[in-house]
Formats: structure tokens, sequence, C-alpha cells
């Protein structure tokens, strides 16, 4: 019988359908701390823990590490990024006038499928608030954060604040028992969220902005640095 060829397209489409899946799983166990920072990391056995093969693993270690949620040491080993709480400002400096900016173009552009997306996220985040349940509300953050670059239908915007979405999950998955208040958190992504659906661009700008300040004013608090003024 002759061998049967694979159409190589549909290798590339199922590994990087992989690499996703890989991704995925291994940023939730970064940023809730199931990986530890300082943890050593091996793509044999992560590849053999999720089922995944070493190509995919190592496509998605790369890309966390483009986000610094781990650090690659070439013929070292791999490891877990170290936290560092005032770097965090920093991030927020860059996210606020980012996100502004999205807010408004995902307002003016998103599609209505996408609005409905938005609507599907809101009910979610603020279910996860009456819960209390911050898994719940991690998962929907990732979704919102995703949805939110897509809507914008801006592909630089996009590329810059997906290297600072991680960092900012894990510091706020670290710190929200002791300084967060995850609920009111989860409402002011909701309304975020809304106002996108709403197609209102100043609304969505308004919202992202009084996220961010709770988000600033969180951190500023963790690390023990003063109120901006």
């Amino acid at each position: 019988m002759p061998s049967q060829q694979t159409d190589p397209k549909s290798l590339d489409e199922n590994t990087g359908s992989l690499t996703d899946r890989a991704y995925r799983e291994l940023e939730e166990r970064v940023v809730t701390l199931q990986l530890q920072p300082g943890a050593v990391l091996s793509e044999t056995a992560l590849s053999t823990q999720l089922g995944i093969g070493r190509t995919p693993i190592r496509e998605a270690l790369q890309r966390l590490a483009r986000e610094s949620l781990i650090v690659i040491l070439p013929r070292k080993g791999i490891l877990v990024s170290e936290i560092n709480p005032g770097k965090q400002l920093l991030v927020l400096e860059v996210r606020r006038e980012l996100e502004r900016l999205m807010a408004r173009a995902g307002a003016v552009r998103r599609s209505d499928e996408e609005r409905d997306a938005f609507l599907e996220i809101a009910n979610g985040m603020e279910k996860a608030s009456r819960d209390n349940d911050d898994i719940a509300f991690m998962r929907h953050d990732i979704a919102f954060n995703d949805l939110f670059a897509k809507a914008a239908h801006n592909e630089y915007a996009v590329r810059a604040i997906g290297l600072m979405n991680g960092l900012s999950r894990r510091f706020w998955y670290v710190h929200n028992k002791e300084a967060a208040d995850m609920p009111l958190c989860a409402r002011l992504h909701a309304a975020v969220a809304r106002a996108i659906a709403a197609g209102d661009a100043d609304g969505a700008a308004d919202a992202s902005d009084r996220l961010v300040d709770f988000v600033e004013t969180f951190t500023r608090t963790t690390v023990g640095v003063a109120p901006a003024r």
C-alpha cells in the first residue's frame, strides 16, 4: 500500500493548539504558585505531567519566558521567576495607558459576537464576586484579558499588554488575601466589560481607570509605598 502523507498544515495547526494548551496550563500553575518562584522546571517532566509533547512544551516555556514568568538559562536550566513587588508599580504605569486606549478601541471596534462574550464574562465575574471564588475569578480574568486584547483590534497594543498580564495575575494571587478586595476587583472588571459591550468608549475608558486605580492602591499597600499624589 502507498504510504499516507500527512498534511503539513494540519501538523502546524495541531502543534499550535497543543502549544496553546501547554501555555494555558503552565501559566495557571505559575500564576497560582503550584509552580513556586525559584522552582527548577524540566521539559521532560512537564511533558509527562501534561501528556503533551516536548516541542509544544518548549514553545510554551519560551512564551512564558518572554512574559518574565520563567527564566531560561542556557545550559543551566529553566526556573520560575522570582516575584519583584517593586516592579509592579512600573508595570501599572504602562498598563494604565495601554488599557485605557484598548478599552476605548474595544468599545468602538468590538463585533456583535465579542459584545456577547463580554456580557458573558461580566456575568461570570459578578458570580465570582458573589461567591468570593478567587480561582473562578482568575480564569474569567484570563478570558477577559484575551477578549479585551482581541476586541481592540490593535496588534501592537496586544503584544505590549500580553507581556504584563501574567505578572499582574501572579502578584494579585500572592497578595490578594492580605490586601485585596477580590469581589470589588471582579465588579470593576465586569464594569469595563459591560461598557465595552455597550459601545460606550468614554465609559469604558473611565471604568478602565477605576480598575487600575484599585490595582494601584492594592499594589502600593502591598509593597508599602505611599499613595501617589
